[in-house]
């Protein structure tokens, strides 16, 4: 240990949280929201009485969720600029930013893993709820909008915060990108003063405290949301 250079961490700390640590914030959350949205509405397609509709939305979560996130990085990274120029009918592919392409890539892929989550909170609503809100005149969107997707998301907060935990970690996989996320910043400080040591055991600490911290605050909600039957 006496080899160690810990005054790098000292020197670095400022520009990892600023820079690396921000970027890791934000993609986090802005694919959680996109996530959420798109799995609840994968979710109703899975339960649709529709057979070509719950058949896409099935097929489409099975293939996500048997591919590697890298993997799907990778694809989305250097495919995404082709296909938007497709839909655009452009001669070129369009340019599309580091951030942009990986926001596009864990909203869909984070979406098939919310997806099954909603799907078992919107299962877990009892049946005789969706039959009362048909009696009161409610078509089928009033009565998920307004009787089973809130009592559903009260269910899986606990569950959804926990797949988010897991997304903040998987951001990481941004940095094969040469990305400037928190694990991205780290490294080039690494390469830079040669301290590869300290800095991914700071990274390590780093990661260990944020995420043990939330899955305490996450027990401690699922504590109070709780509903007793």
């Amino acid at each position: 240990m006496d080899k160690f250079d810990f005054n790098v961490i000292e020197r670095s700390w400022v520009y990892l949280f600023q820079t690396g640590m921000t970027f890791t914030l934000q993609l986090t959350a802005y694919a959680m929201v996109g996530g959420i949205i798109l799995g609840t509405l994968l979710a109703m397609m899975r339960l649709s009485s529709l057979k070509p509709v719950a058949l896409i939305a099935t097929s489409y979560v099975n293939l996500i969720r048997s591919m590697p996130l890298v993997l799907v990085i990778f694809w989305f990274y250097f495919l995404v600029p082709y296909i938007g120029a497709w839909i655009i009918g452009a001669s070129q592919p369009i340019k599309v930013g580091a951030f942009s392409s990986s926001l596009i890539t864990f909203i869909l892929f984070e979406a098939a893993y919310y997806c099954e989550i909603m799907r078992a909170g919107i299962q877990s609503i009892p049946r005789g709820q969706v039959w009362a809100g048909y009696a009161l005149g409610m078509n089928y969107w009033q009565t998920m909008g307004n009787i089973v997707l809130p009592q559903a998301f009260r269910n899986m907060i606990p569950v959804l915060l926990t797949q988010t935990i897991v997304l903040f970690q998987d951001v990481s996989l941004v940095y094969v990108l040469s990305i400037t996320d928190f694990v991205g910043a780290a490294s080039k400080v690494a390469q830079r003063d040669g301290r590869l040591i300290e800095m991914y055991l700071f990274v390590a600490v780093v990661y260990f405290v944020m995420c043990f911290g939330l899955s305490l605050l996450v027990k401690q909600l699922q504590k109070k949301v709780a509903i007793i039957r």
